[in-house]
């Protein structure tokens, strides 16, 4: 007991006792701290290969030869991560046509495959956030109605109260997610295109990102109220009651006159 205790007295005992506290507090956060679902399969040497032939033949003009990016042309990619080459590329956003306010969406001009190798290759050259497995994005294992909640927080001031998109400043605007796969929606949510924030897993947990893509996957099943009246909330419908209702109130009154006179 006396020996250990002289040990503890020892001039190097605070920096071993630092290191263990770090230890343990590293062991404890990689064992509690959400990560982000990945796909299962790894891309293989062939897949790497043919990603970055492909991303030197399409792509480089912009972004580099090696993804450093160009002044004035294209921002560097590496470190975006795979699930940020996936949403740009099958949403047509990428390649790019014409320089603008905002890449619009538009049918892709690779196959499933060849943007899977693009992003296996991009993914290669620094960490970034991965392309979520399907079980992350199972609209079935979400909370529809916590989902509206987050969705209204966070979402709703640039995508509209039910995801149908809005203007924003400077010719930019935020799309409608009514037509978004849930991938193309989780995918946003981890990497923040356009003028979009990025909400990583410390911000909304993979499960509330589930949340939201069930929220806005159930406003494809309808409107139990009726007309949506493009779903853009009580404006539309005050309008509505404004033009019909102020003018049948008024023909009637038109009518009622005639008929007394």
């Amino acid at each position: 007991m006396k020996a250990i205790a002289a040990r503890r007295h020892h001039k190097l005992a605070p920096v071993v006792l630092l290191a263990l506290a770090l230890l343990v507090t590293g062991v404890l956060y990689a064992a509690f701290t959400p990560s982000t679902a990945q796909a299962a399969s790894a891309p293989t040497e062939n897949d790497l290969t043919a990603g970055s032939n492909l991303f030197r033949a399409n792509c480089s003009t912009c972004h580099g030869v090696n993804a450093e990016g160009r002044a004035g042309a294209g921002p560097s990619l590496i470190g975006v991560g795979a699930a940020a080459v996936d949403f740009q590329v099958s949403t047509g956003r990428m390649p790019l046509m014409n320089q603008g306010a905002q890449a619009p969406a538009k049918p892709p001009i690779f196959t499933e495959e060849q943007i899977r190798q693009m992003a296996a290759w991009v993914a290669s050259l620094g960490p970034g956030p991965a392309i979520p497995a399907p079980e992350a994005v199972d609209p079935s294992k979400g909370d529809a109605a916590s989902g509206m909640e987050l969705f209204r927080t966070n979402c709703a001031m640039c995508h509209g109260a039910v995801g149908q998109g809005g203007a924003l400043t400077e010719g930019k605007f935020a799309p409608n997610l009514s037509t978004a796969s849930p991938t193309t929606i989780y995918e946003a949510m981890v990497t923040g295109p356009q003028s979009m924030p990025v909400f990583n897993d410390g911000t909304v947990t993979p499960q509330e990102k589930r949340d939201i893509i069930a929220y806005l996957d159930a406003q494809k099943q309808g409107s139990p109220g009726g007309a949506t009246l493009g779903s853009i909330g009580p404006v539309a419908e005050g309008m509505w009651a404004w033009i019909a209702g102020l003018g049948l109130l008024i023909g009637a009154a038109v009518w009622i006159g005639a008929k007394s006179s």
